[in-house]
């Protein structure tokens, strides 16, 4: 049988990351030499190891024999003269590249000449750390993600001056431990860190402006996009420090302003604020290192509100529409009377069948039983004329996101509609405060930004413009907890928190393509296995539409004159072309007609 390839491989740095890497090849059968100067690393090293081991017996995942083996086949060593035997080294040492390159000179004297030098970095370059070897041929990068042993994405990063035997064997390699390898070119961040860190700066940016609370950004990224972890929570966890590395690095290449580490990153690592590992960072935790948030000045006091809410009873929803059926469904779910209106009695019918036809789906799956079916569904009257809506405490408007069309309702609804009415947008982009300007009544008027499909999505963006009343921020809030939906504050500009921060992300992936620096497919495969997103950019933005998609950010564009913020000339081409994602048949993939 033939011998696995590189068998013995030394990992540099015993940290986190290091410590990580090392389980996941001694769990693979490699021979591990674990390389730290520092004694208490490499201790905790082969704790964590242990530990890790032990818990695979518990779960009856290895036997003992196979932990016993697996413990045997890691070692640790202070010095780098240890590398010698290794076939593969992989550092894994903090993002400086003094110290990359002492650890890389070094290692030219030590190591046999077939050995491949591979550097764990995500934010330098890879050219250069090849460069300055003695032998630029067998260098290369090999980003693993953290966790190691859970994250399945791995990065394998070629410069000019690589061997191509040398991305092949850790190409083979990162396959043999049952990784996802991608294959990408020399740039700060790779895609899934260079998509990513964008992202989280923004989001940063955003707090800093105090646009909105850590709770509430943190909450609507998870919620609205089904993230594992808020934007802000994750720069704790990676270390404010690290992601403003990062940043530097990114921004030093592509001048792109969206990649300039927002000032507050700078103040709070200058603080030595740098996240979970420091105890504080956007967050205050338990103990250093603890993943466990406890209150602090920051943290919002329980119930506070800064006015009454009005009493709501019952609710208008104005649209025909897959959102406003769904809005008119929750509102009905929670007990509200709910009149829907369309331009005709048999639009508005349409609207209720379709209501009637997702309760079904909810009795047929054991979520809801037939008597609350029957229930919700009599609470909703049809109406074909927005004079229905004479005595809601609530209307809602979901009808086309058209600034015009959404004026003229908001005038009718003052007309219709009875004093201390709440007047609520479901707009996504558009000025709320436009739409209050059309009545004589604009402290009522409100922005309900509810997610598609409404009955499953959790969050709401509650809006506030400059003119809306206390009370009616109080009344919505209240109203979002009756219907079972997590309400979270954001002003009155375009994006709001999601697609402001979604958005511009979307938009580079884009422009990766566009660059030839990444393929669709690795692009999708790395924000999901590297970022936990559950469906990659390029997935999404089918599913969105690429119309839609493109008149947030022109909107985005429009509002902030950002050059980083205009639309990829390639999304731009596809919907002039009429390729708008699934809906017609082909957008970036391609889609079998229903």
């Amino acid at each position: 049988m033939d011998r696995p390839s590189l068998t013995t491989v030394a990992i540099v740095g015993l940290g986190t990351m290091g410590t990580g890497i090392a389980e996941v090849l001694a769990r693979a059968g490699r021979e591990v030499i674990g390389i730290d100067t520092s004694g208490e690393a490499a201790r905790q090293a082969v704790l964590s190891l242990e530990a890790a081991t032990a818990r695979a017996v518990e779960r009856e995942r290895i036997t003992e024999q196979e932990r016993q083996d697996i413990l045997a086949r890691f070692r640790t060593y202070p010095d780098l003269q240890a590398a010698a035997d290794a076939e593969l080294v992989i550092e894994v040492v903090p993002e400086s590249y003094e110290l990359k390159h002492q650890v890389f000179h070094a290692l030219d004297d030590i190591v046999k000449p077939t050995a491949i030098l591979a550097t764990g970095t995500n934010a330098l370059s890879v050219t250069r750390l090849a460069a300055d070897s003695a032998h630029p041929e067998r260098v290369v990068g090999l980003h693993f993600f953290n966790p190691a042993p859970a994250m399945k994405l791995v990065e394998v990063v070629s410069c000019v001056l690589t061997s191509p035997d040398a991305v092949d064997a850790v190409t083979q390699l990162a396959e043999e431990l049952d990784k996802e390898p991608i294959a990408v070119g020399d740039r700060p961040g790779f895609v899934a860190d260079g998509l990513l860190f964008g992202y989280l700066n923004q989001a940063a940016a955003m707090y800093e402006a105090k646009y909105a609370t850590r709770e509430d950004i943190d909450a609507a990224m998870k919620l609205g996009c089904g993230l594992p972890m808020g934007p802000l929570a994750l720069l704790d966890l990676i270390g404010i420090d690290t992601a403003r590395t990062v940043l530097d690095a990114m921004y030093a290449e592509s001048r792109d302003r969206l990649h300039a580490p927002a000032p507050i990153l700078g103040q709070l690592t200058q603080a030595g604020l740098t996240g979970r590992k420091a105890g504080r960072g956007f967050y205050s935790y338990e103990s250093l290192g603890s993943p466990t948030v406890v209150p602090d000045a920051e943290t919002p006091a329980e119930g506070a509100q800064s006015g009454a809410p009005r009493s709501v009873n019952a609710v208008g929803v104005a649209g025909s529409g897959t959102m406003a059926s769904g809005i008119a469904e929750v509102f009905a779910k929670a007990g509200y009377a709910v009149v829907l209106t369309a331009r005709s009695e048999e639009k508005a019918e349409t609207a209720k069948a379709r209501i009637a036809k997702s309760l079904d789906r909810s009795v047929k799956k054991g979520r809801l039983s037939q008597e609350d079916r029957d229930a919700t569904l009599a609470r909703i009257t049809p109406a074909g004329s927005l004079d229905a809506l004479a005595e809601v405490d609530l209307a809602v408007e979901a009808v086309a996101e058209d600034l015009t069309v959404k004026q003229q309702l908001f005038a009718t609804l003052d007309k219709v509609c009875k004093p201390g009415a709440v007047l609520a947008t479901t707009t996504s982009s558009l000025p709320v405060v436009a739409c209050a300007r059309a009545t004589s009544r604009p402290q009522d008027v409100i922005g309900m930004h509810f997610f598609n499909p409404a009955p499953a999505m959790k969050l709401v963006e509650v809006v506030r413009t400059v003119l809306t009343g206390d009370d009616v921020h109080a009344t919505v809030r209240e109203v979002c907890g009756k219907i079972r939906k997590h309400p979270v504050d954001c002003g009155d500009r375009a994006g709001f928190i999601v697609n402001a921060l979604l958005f511009p992300y979307l938009n580079n992936a884009i422009k990766m393509v566009e660059e030839h620096y990444a393929t669709l497919d690795d692009i999708d495969t790395a924000m999901k296995l590297g970022g936990g997103y559950p469906m990659g950019p390029f997935e999404l933005l089918d599913v969105v539409g690429l119309d839609v998609s493109l008149a947030i950010e022109q909107v985005l564009h429009k509002e902030f004159r950002d050059p980083g913020l205009a639309p990829a000339p390639l999304l731009e081409h596809l919907v002039a072309a009429g390729c708008l994602g699934r809906k017609s048949g082909r957008g970036f993939r391609e889609y079998a007609r229903r």
